[in-house]
């Protein structure tokens, strides 16, 4: 399984390691051309107004949004989430909007406001989630069809819909897979559904 991962700023290097960790391989998508063969995609935490702007300048916005609307699955994570989102509160910022979500950016304050805390997460188990956010974002609201997989004082912290999966934590910065091993699983039920 080859999977790639944006690589025009962000947690680039540490998705590779949890990736390569499952066994499978990975491409950094810099450019359109990067997208061709891919299994999945995944968005990494970064800043999501410079991220927007360079997926306009590399010319990736809208190949991204096609490849998500022919259901290849793809994985936000903190300003990933932004981008996959429909709506941005009091931003303009481009972004891909493949998911039914309204997100608030910074939501949990500055850099020194970052945390990290372990949180159940039952889809992945009985086990808790070290869960990190850094200037995290969080879903404020979600039509039908978003499924919620963690919620906290009625924020959204990890969220999917169809072949998109979300989460305003940073799961490439713990030793835990399973955020990584669950997002695996979205490729693999895409791939028999496409076999059907």
């Amino acid at each position: 399984m080859k999977i790639g991962i944006l690589a025009l700023q962000g947690a680039v290097r540490e998705h590779c390691r949890i990736v390569h960790k499952l066994g499978h391989k990975t491409v950094d998508i810099l450019y359109p051309r990067d997208l061709i063969g891919i299994d999945g995609l995944i968005l990494p935490g970064g800043e999501s107004t410079t991220i927007s702007k360079l997926l306009v300048r590399y010319g990736l916005l809208t190949p991204i949004v096609e490849l998500g609307h022919k259901k290849l699955p793809i994985f936000g994570t903190c300003s990933g989430l932004i981008l996959l989102s429909k709506n941005i509160a009091k931003s303009e910022q481009y972004r891909l909007g493949l998911m039914d979500t309204y997100v608030k950016r910074n939501a949990f304050g500055r850099q020194l406001a970052s945390f990290e805390t372990k949180m159940p997460i039952p889809i992945l188990g009985n086990i808790p989630y070290p869960t990190i956010f850094i200037r995290a974002p969080y879903i404020d609201k979600a039509d039908k069809g978003v499924n919620i997989l963690l919620s906290h004082e009625s924020r959204i912290l990890f969220a999917e819909q169809d072949n998109f999966l979300a989460a305003s934590f940073h799961p490439e910065l713990t030793e835990d897979v399973r955020v990584h091993e669950y997002f695996i699983q979205k490729i693999l039920s895409y791939q028999k559904f496409c076999n059907l």
